[in-house]
């Protein structure tokens, strides 16, 4: 078992720690931006600005998580008809969905401007690079559809190559504009748009190479049908749940950092960026929870459901005591590499020892995640995540005139505590009562 898990584990890994390099890319470039006088907070506009997509896309990661569960399922049924009726619909829905994003953008930049604090050109910063990027919008979601496809076909080095390949577009890319061309935020948004594009592109050759021969399952008349999408959207409905949940409590952390003092933001932002490094190596194996779990499921192998169920549980718990001991040593020399700006890495001190907290509290929520969806139990996590999010709010507009920035970590950790304890304990019985 543990070479299957592992098989699946170390491609996803691969690419989930190139997921967040996106991110941590633009955000290094900016964070050695020469600004001279000026007070201008690049890091924050990035952060801003990436918040914004998180908020649109994750929203929208069921065409991921539920594509890669409903996928997972027909492989382990064996019906490669049933695969391609799935990949079809979510595509259909991402083509949909990025269209309405791009005719939406200007009051979606309205509603950004009411909660965020313009300090330091923050929101014009963010703006900037937001005007740019949401031309990426039918890339990026059409990706979310295709990669969970592939996970859920137990392919994990297809999207492996994908984000690897993203990667080096945007780094070569955002250097070249702002570098070469003096475009500051605004080549940082074009590097990695013109990356996403070129992301696309190299998914669906790399389908056509891989999956050609299916094509002669598809039949968008009877993947369209009402039934199956009603079934479709019941169980995504769930996850989209989840993830607004999951949306609001990440979104409002960057929005209730912009409202303290400089260079809180900032801190906060390169903090969290510590926590996506985790979140995304974690996700690694959530991934391959999803395509175990649902293989098996499918095929109504519950021996081997519950067998790969524990040895994930193993890894997470090794994974995170290996990310403790790594942040203690060297969490403040990851900090240097996103930015040579002292006084921000001298007041992310204050806050750094939260960061030591979240994997061991955090582990359990992302792999019952991936369970959850293999299983299509979306209720679970729907539920899960409405409480957590409640703790987390609840915390912090209670605490955050004593505590200050500390009620918004403490918040954090209760929410992720809570997410792990929950989900392992209401899917123990779904799992292990027969």
């Amino acid at each position: 078992m543990n070479r299957k898990i592992l098989r699946l584990a170390l491609p996803s890994i691969i690419t989930n720690i190139t997921v967040p390099l996106l991110g941590m890319v633009d955000t290094a470039i900016v964070g050695h931006l020469d600004v001279g006088s000026s007070r201008l907070d690049y890091i924050g506009g990035i952060a801003v600005g990436t918040m914004i997509f998180n908020f649109i896309y994750w929203n929208f990661g069921f065409l991921r998580l539920g594509t890669s569960g409903f996928t997972a399922q027909a492989y382990g049924a064996r019906n490669l008809k049933e695969s391609m009726n799935i990949l079809t619909r979510a595509l259909s829905i991402a083509i949909i969905i990025s269209l309405i994003l791009i005719i939406l953008q200007y009051p979606i930049s309205l509603l950004t401007k009411l909660l965020i604090e313009n300090n330091n050109g923050v929101w014009d910063l963010a703006m900037r690079y937001f005007s740019i990027l949401i031309w990426a919008a039918p890339a990026t979601l059409g990706m979310y559809a295709l990669k969970g496809w592939f996970i859920g076909m137990q392919d994990a080095k297809s999207p492996m190559w994908i984000s690897i390949f993203i990667n080096v577009l945007n780094i070569v890319f955002s250097l070249i504009f702002v570098l070469y061309f003096g475009m500051k935020i605004e080549g940082v948004a074009w590097g990695t748009l013109i990356a996403q594009y070129g992301g696309l592109i190299t998914t669906i050759t790399i389908w056509l190479l891989k999956y050609s021969k299916l094509k002669k399952y598809i039949n968008i008349k009877e993947s369209l049908q009402w039934e199956e999408m009603k079934l479709f959207f019941k169980i995504n409905s769930d996850i989209f749940l989840r993830t607004l949940c999951l949306v609001l409590v990440t979104t409002y952390f960057t929005i209730a950092s912009s409202k303290f003092d400089y260079p809180t933001l900032a801190v906060n932002a390169l903090l969290m960026q510590l926590f996506t490094i985790f979140s995304y190596f974690m996700d690694g194996f959530a991934y391959t929870a999803e395509s175990l779990a649902g293989r098996y499921y499918g095929a109504k192998d519950r021996v081997n459901l519950k067998k790969v169920v524990k040895y994930l549980i193993g890894w997470g718990l090794g994974i995170s005591v290996f990310f403790m001991i790594g942040y203690t040593f060297f969490g403040q020399n990851i900090l240097r590499l996103l930015t040579n700006k002292e006084d921000i890495i001298l007041a992310s001190r204050d806050s750094f020892y939260w960061t030591l907290i979240i994997p061991l509290t955090g582990f359990l929520a992302f792999l019952y995640d991936g369970i959850l969806i293999g299983l299509t139990a979306s209720s679970i996590m729907r539920n899960v995540m409405f409480i957590a999010s409640a703790t987390f709010f609840i915390v912090y507009f209670s605490l955050s005139g004593i505590l200050g920035n500390s009620a918004l970590w403490l918040g954090f950790i209760l929410y992720l505590s809570i997410r792990s304890f929950l989900s392992w304990y209401f899917s123990k019985k779904l799992i292990f009562s027969k």
